[in-house]
């Protein structure tokens, strides 16, 4: 797998000219892999030098994710009667053989990236998100360090890949080295520092730094036998079951909690609920059961 992650083509294959002769192969056949750039432009078109070079960057700042074909207008006629080119610089996008966008005109440098990104997305993720579930299987099975081989390659192929930083964090907090998650995950580029999987490992960590300090169980259990009303007792018992990986009861205690007093210690029975919510997958079938009996008691 990490193979097929470091064998991205080189720039000289992102980027070519094409003739009458060689168009079908170039763009046509091209972009049943990916999306393919046309730029019809001429050596006399002031415009055209100024979108090429742009657009060249863009489509090198893909990897690529797309492909630019340059055809001149000039050498080849045909190719641009048959697409209709009424005046240059005129840009079309082809993908599965069909033309799928297209402009005229010379684009700022910021409307050429969107341009350029939203290509990118119909042509997929060049295998990585394949290696990204190949990844989350090794986690889910203990091989911690394949697992992080893996999300390691992807943030290198794509260092601001929100699913590859919150997984390699997640490997790192299984592993123990809290310190290590904790400084990824402040270091989190901008851009995805906010995002669900960032913030999941996020909450992973709190809940692992809480574990550090989880009492016993039974002794838990033998105070709130004695006193039901002790919250503080079935707060920490709701951080030493999670600790033990029940967290299925301690979604149990910190609701019994909430609904025992909703306002303790400054609501943190709900706070501590949203913090497991936010670590465990979205679709997990126990954030949506704890989520809805939340809110029946909180609408109540």
């Amino acid at each position: 797998m990490l193979g097929n992650l470091d064998a991205a083509p080189q720039a000289g294959d992102w980027i070519k000219d094409t003739s009458e002769a060689t168009f079908m192969a170039d763009v046509v056949e091209a972009s049943q892999e990916v999306p393919v750039i046309v730029d019809f432009w001429a050596p006399w078109c002031g415009p055209c030098k100024q979108l090429g070079p742009a657009l060249e960057a863009a489509v090198t700042a893909a990897k690529g994710k797309v492909k630019m074909v340059k055809v001149n207008v000039d050498e080849n006629q045909n190719i641009a009667a048959q697409l209709r080119i009424q005046s240059i610089p005129t840009v079309y996008a082809f993908f599965q053989g069909q033309p799928v966008d297209a402009f005229q005109g010379a684009l700022p440098p910021s409307e050429l990236k969107t341009f350029v990104e939203k290509l990118a997305a119909m042509g997929g993720d060049d295998g990585l998100g394949a290696a990204l579930d190949e990844a989350e299987t090794m986690l889910s099975e203990g091989a911690l360090a394949d697992a992080a081989e893996v999300f390691a390659a992807v943030l290198a192929e794509e260092p601001e890949n929100a699913r590859a930083l919150g997984g390699l964090a997640r490997v790192q907090i299984a592993a123990g080295s809290l310190d290590q998650a904790e400084a990824l995950i402040n270091n989190a580029p901008a851009s995805i520092a906010t995002s669900q999987e960032v913030e999941a490992a996020r909450a992973q960590l709190a809940l692992a730094r809480q574990a550090e300090n989880a009492g016993p169980v039974d002794e838990l259990r033998a105070v709130l036998a004695d006193q039901p009303d002790n919250h503080q007792a079935r707060f920490d018992l709701a951080k030493a079951l999670h600790a033990k990986g029940d967290v299925a009861g301690a979604i149990d205690e910190l609701l019994d909690l909430f609904r025992r007093d909703r306002d303790w210690n400054e609501g943190a029975a709900k706070t501590q609920l949203f913090t497991i919510f936010e670590a465990l997958k979205p679709n997990d079938p126990l954030v949506s059961k704890g989520r809805r009996r939340l809110s029946s008691m909180i609408f109540a």
